[in-house]
């Protein structure tokens, strides 16, 4: 009886997996070349002949090191408070966690020159913070290198308070009761337990934020402006050089492009691991 249950089974799926209805199909690949066709005429207009020199011109470089550097220090800064953030979310019992939850996502939603915008009201000169640093310590954010790290660490460090949660639920809570019952305090826990249980968690999450403050364009623009060699990013330079030379415009995309390509390759095994 099994058997033929088995039998009949298989036959189904054959039948409901072997062809692909048309209703379906034609969207699928309608939407398909909608996300593809952009990429491939990107690479089709490409000044091949002239890349090398143009890829290594002062300009490109200037805004390149800046974009790198920004970046990484932007995601420094949200491993520091997202890390803690995300532990908070995951594992204390807070009134209102759902709320705070909501409140911690809104710039993944939340518009980045609107983001921008906000950042200037409380960090800019005349802002509810910006303006006592700027009294007391002499010190501005505003269209600065600083400034521009900062709103790159805005619109990213959801990202990395995301997946860190996810690793913080999806983790084995019984090894560190079993630290606590040896004697280990809440921070050696955390060093030696938790934190090596959900670094996978955290890496993907890092290499994410990473590439959200690479890309990050609105809010950089809106609160450190565009200033070369001081805040002038890839991006802002990809808008620059589309009014002057739209090739320069070219060759920066294509190395965002492949740096966006790397990140997803890099982190596919994880997406795959984690469908299963």
């Amino acid at each position: 009886m099994s058997l033929r249950q088995d039998t009949r089974t298989g036959s189904v799926r054959r039948r409901t997996g072997g062809q692909l209805p048309l209703v379906l199909l034609l969207p699928a690949l309608v939407g398909l070349a909608f996300l593809l066709v952009p990429l491939i005429g990107l690479l089709i207009k490409a000044p091949w002949s002239t890349l090398p020199s143009r890829l290594f011109s002062a300009d490109i470089w200037q805004a390149l090191r800046l974009s790198l550097l920004c970046a990484t220090l932007a995601t420094t800064v949200c491993l520091l408070l997202g890390i803690p953030l995300a532990w908070l979310l995951a594992r204390a019992s807070l009134p209102g966690r759902g709320l705070i939850r909501a409140l911690v996502t809104v710039p993944l939603v939340l518009p980045p020159v609107v983001g921008g915008v906000a950042l200037l009201l409380v960090l800019g000169r005349r802002g509810l913070i910006g303006e006592r640093l700027d009294l007391w310590f002499g010190f501005s954010l505003p269209f600065t290198t600083a400034g521009v790290v900062v709103a790159e660490a805005f619109v990213a460090m959801p990202f990395l308070v995301i997946s860190v949660e996810g690793a913080l639920r999806a983790a084995d809570p019984r090894y560190e009761e079993a630290a606590a019952t040896l004697g280990a305090g809440r921070w050696l826990t955390f060093r030696r337990v938790t934190l090596p249980s959900i670094a996978p968690g955290v890496v993907a999450g890092a290499v994410l934020c990473w590439a959200r403050a690479l890309g990050e364009f609105g809010a950089t623009i809106t609160f450190a402006g565009n200033l070369p060699g001081r805040t002038t990013t890839m991006p802002l330079a990809v808008y620059l050089a589309l009014e002057t030379d739209p090739d320069v415009a070219v060759v920066l995309s294509l190395v965002l492009l492949l740096v966006s390509v790397v990140v997803l390759a890099s982190l596919r095994e994880r997406w795959i691991s984690g469908l299963r």
